[in-house]
């Protein structure tokens, strides 16, 4: 893989075109690349495990419905990434992760930067009990522009697993502040609906990977409340 940050695009492509039809992920489907990109399973092992579930799909006698989620694939993607590490001597593997820094122009990652600044300077943040969702935004919004300041006048120079580091970091604040200023019922009502969404598939995933698609997926549902950017360089 050229660029480890075609994570996202690639897995979406690829299901499509095995799926034989355009079909927007759900916020289901985001979040579960999501866990699966924080598990470190490999780009190959995701396609390999989409690959091998359709190849599971065509083979049954009728197949009256289509795949609409990538849910449906997640077994046989957990399957392809524990052969694959098994499988594997390791040199391949190092090599893979040397890549991250190619493949992005230090233009593109600084408008990324500033674009994403200027969205969470208009953000307009709920208010807790000593929390501060604004200030914490505007400080957010203050790093990114200094982040892209530095790194268009070459004072760092953008190594992307650094910087995606500190992104990370600033993500996690947000989310901390967005899940102790929102309503307890809103976060119910979202967690009900995460929980809906991934009945169908529970028998196919372990316990801590329905754990982990929850939070990505309440986390997705509270930046799209408050209408604001991922700021992980996986979204650029």
């Amino acid at each position: 893989m050229e660029n480890y940050f075609n994570y996202f695009t690639e897995i979406e492509e690829h299901f499509q075109l095995r799926r034989g039809g355009a079909l927007l992920l759900s916020t289901l489907d985001w979040a579960l690349i999501e866990t699966w990109k924080d598990a470190g399973i490999s780009l190959e092992a995701v396609l390999r495990g989409i690959d091998a579930a359709f190849e599971r799909y065509e083979k049954r006698p009728t197949q009256s419905r289509k795949v609409n989620s990538l849910a449906y694939c997640a077994q046989e993607v957990l399957t392809a990434a524990e052969e694959m590490k098994e499988a594997a001597v390791g040199s391949a593997s190092r090599e893979e992760k040397k890549k991250p820094d190619s493949g992005f122009q230090t233009s593109e990652i600084v408008a990324f930067l500033n674009r994403n600044a200027s969205q969470l300077e208009v953000a307009m943040l709920p208010e807790g009990s000593g929390i501060s969702g604004r200030m914490l935004a505007a400080e957010t919004a203050s790093t990114l522009q200094r982040l892209a300041a530095e790194i268009e006048t070459g004072k760092i120079p953008p190594r992307l697993e650094d910087l995606e580091r500190r992104l990370a970091v600033l993500e996690e604040k947000l989310f901390a502040v967005l899940m102790a200023v929102t309503p307890d019922d809103q976060i119910v009502a979202v967690r009900t609906e995460a929980d809906r969404e991934l009945s169908p598939y529970r028998s196919k995933m372990p316990t801590a990977q329905i754990q982990q698609l929850q939070k990505q997926y309440l986390s997705k549902k509270l930046l799209e409340k408050y209408k604001l950017p991922r700021l992980s360089l996986f979204y650029m």
